[in-house]
């Protein structure tokens, strides 16, 4: 597909990603958010309404990246792709730690700039048996065109 069919391009859904305990650990490093609620299965049982330790919010929306790569592989006339931002972000319901997320990308809107597209997505991370998606997100990546 060239990026010039982005406007076109169906829903997409991306294949499923673990959180587990070593992948919530090494963001709890990385971010140095070391809150019981995500590393104490136990405690965060005993003292949370979550049943059990949970994955960081924002762990959770930065698969978004991993997952976005899957969607946009083998899209043509691509230099480059940036995270340009978001225009809102909701999280829905919380991850427990091992559980599966994956992702549904749907294009909201293309803008064209000198030599980039901003692509405005409609992002929905959903959670393998649940209900309810853990978060949703209207956002917007910069894709500089060769």
């Amino acid at each position: 597909m060239r990026v010039d069919d982005l406007r076109d391009m169906p829903p997409c859904v991306t294949e499923w990603f673990t959180l587990d305990a070593a992948r919530v650990r090494a963001f709890a490093d990385a971010t140095e958010d070391w809150q019981f609620i995500h590393l104490d299965e136990a405690r965060a049982a005993a003292e949370t309404p979550f049943g059990g330790a949970v994955a960081h919010g924002f762990l959770t929306l930065s698969m978004l990246s991993a997952m976005s790569y899957r969607v946009t592989e083998g899209l043509t006339g691509v230099a480059s792709s940036v995270n340009y931002g978001f225009d809102r972000i909701r999280f829905v319901s919380p991850v427990r730690v091992g559980a599966r997320v994956r992702g549904r990308f749907a294009v909201a809107g293309v803008d064209e700039r000198a030599g980039a597209l901003d692509v405005h997505w409609d992002v929905e991370i959903e959670i393998e048996g649940a209900e309810r998606p853990a978060l949703v997100a209207n956002w917007i990546t910069r894709i500089y065109l060769d």
